[in-house]
């Protein structure tokens, strides 16, 4: 985690933690969706909630898609970009059944799938991740958080993060992919709170 911009994050997570205690007022559980722009600060944001909140945090990270369903049609395809297939049938559908359930991750250094990981009933659940208000299942949030970026801002951060050769490959490949998917879905439009991290400081 980059502590200086989770650090940073600090004075916009009163407004979040405001509408968490509100709705657990109104619902018995709450499922809670953080979208947005890499290196916006989304992982951040749902580490930071793990301390106020005992919540599950479910990373979209772990549902990129594996190298034999990258075909063409499947990454022109807005939202395309993720493998919504197995997070529909390990994720959302189990997600409401108040019971243990598990899912794979996917590795991308690896390029297979590799742990399952255990997901225990909670109050609060927590999808974090670019495409996890993907329309398939964006009906099943409570509430709903976008991050954004500045351009030049987000690319510094993603060079620091991943390096100048990880760099080339979000700026010609995966930015795009983002950037369709959130301009043909609307996606900030669709959320309770809009964050511009900007302005926030990043050590990475």
């Amino acid at each position: 985690m980059d502590k200086a911009l989770s650090d940073s994050l600090f004075p916009c997570i009163d407004r979040v933690l405001e509408l968490i205690n509100k709705t657990e007022s109104e619902k018995d559980d709450i499922v809670i969706g953080i979208d947005g722009s890499s290196g916006a600060g989304k992982s951040c944001l749902a580490e930071l909630l793990v301390n106020y909140c005992d919540c599950n945090v479910i990373h979209m990270d772990d549902f990129f898609l594996q190298p034999r369903q990258r075909t063409a049609a499947r990454l022109k395809e807005p939202g395309g970009n993720i493998d919504y297939e197995r997070f529909q049938s390990e994720v959302i559908n189990n997600l409401k059944s108040n019971r243990e359930f598990c899912y794979r991750i996917y590795d991308c250094s690896k390029a297979a799938l590799t742990d399952w990981v255990k997901v225990i009933p909670k109050k609060i659940n927590i999808i974090e991740g670019v495409y996890s208000m993907h329309p398939l299942w964006n009906h099943i949030y409570d509430i709903k958080i976008f991050l954004t970026v500045k351009d030049d801002i987000q690319l510094e951060r993603i060079r620091k993060r991943n390096g100048d050769q990880m760099l080339k490959r979000f700026v010609q490949e995966w930015i795009p992919l983002e950037n369709q998917y959130f301009e043909y879905f609307k996606i900030a439009q669709l959320c309770d709170i809009v964050i511009d991290t900007s302005a926030l400081k990043s050590s990475v």
